[in-house]
């Protein structure tokens, strides 16, 4: 690395719409102008628990985890998931309702998910869970249990939304399309933020070249694909494309006066629902 360029630390998910939004940048596609970007692949709960720390410059969060975050960290008004119509889904081995639920436990990927968020939202605060990392709840909803505890229903995101059917599960909730039913918004999953301690220029600059990412992802979008099929976990090559259309797309370029609109909800209801502790206004940067 040149000892005259800023460093930035960008942290998001293996996985392949992250992969796929972050490909311009990650394999040198973009002229980055005086600042070298290193990326680091973690978990989305990690990112959450690390972004607590400040630690980098760059990182996707989840929408759920900002609520605690937005004194460190502002809204990147590029890089959004959003779930239009469509989101984290509650699975199981037997075709349920909501009502099936009660008392059953589910598995979830993290409690400061935006999909742990939306489940206790759905379900309420007292509803049964276990935290189960993302890429073992499909396994451990079949096996009945995970390290011994009795496992009913999971709560799925990344690809296990397009792949669950496959596994011989049966969905009991998506809680994209509940969340829409509520509001009638998209509901607002992931983001990225960036350091408030930064230079103003810095922060313009950073944004500006993450929406060139994306921008430059969705123009060249089969060159992205092949980068990020390397972390599909083995999705076919189709299935692959619609996850990735699913979560970056219009949304992505900009979260839009609708999708902050979603996110000052969203925000809103989990603190009048006692989920977060705090009323949160939305910062975009």
């Amino acid at each position: 690395m040149s000892t005259s360029k800023q460093l930035i630390r960008v942290g998001h998910s293996p996985d392949s719409d992250d992969a796929f939004m972050f490909h311009a940048l990650a394999n040198h596609k973009i002229d980055t102008g005086p600042y070298e970007f290193t990326h680091e692949l973690v978990d989305i709960e990690t990112l959450n628990r690390r972004a607590f720390h400040g630690e980098l410059e760059l990182t996707a969060v989840s929408l759920h985890a900002y609520a605690y975050l937005n004194d460190v960290y502002a809204l990147c008004s590029c890089g959004a998931s959003m779930g239009d119509k469509y989101g984290p889904m509650i699975v199981a081995r037997e075709p349920g309702t909501l009502g099936s639920l009660k008392g059953k436990t589910v598995a979830v990927p993290g409690t400061l998910t935006t999909a742990f968020l939306a489940f206790q939202l759905c379900l309420g605060k007292t509803a049964h869970y276990e935290t189960v990392p993302f890429d073992m709840i499909l396994d451990a909803v079949k096996a009945g249990e995970y390290h011994e505890k009795p496992i009913d229903a999971g709560l799925i995101i990344h690809e296990g939304q397009i792949t669950y059917q496959k596994e011989g599960l049966h969905l009991i909730v998506d809680t994209g399309i509940w969340w829409m039913e509520q509001t009638g918004l998209p509901l607002p999953l992931g983001a990225n933020v960036i350091r408030k301690d930064l230079p103003g220029q810095t922060i313009s600059d950073v944004t500006r070249l993450l929406r060139e990412s994306v921008r430059y992802a969705l123009k060249h979008r089969q060159e992205a694909l092949d980068y990020a099929l390397q972390f599909g976990r083995g999705l076919e090559r189709s299935d692959a494309d619609t996850f990735v259309g699913m979560y970056v797309n219009d949304w992505t370029l900009d979260f839009g006066e609708v999708g902050r609109r979603a996110v000052k909800e969203l925000l809103k209801r989990a603190y009048e629902n006692e989920i977060v502790p705090k009323r949160v206004v939305p910062e975009f940067v």
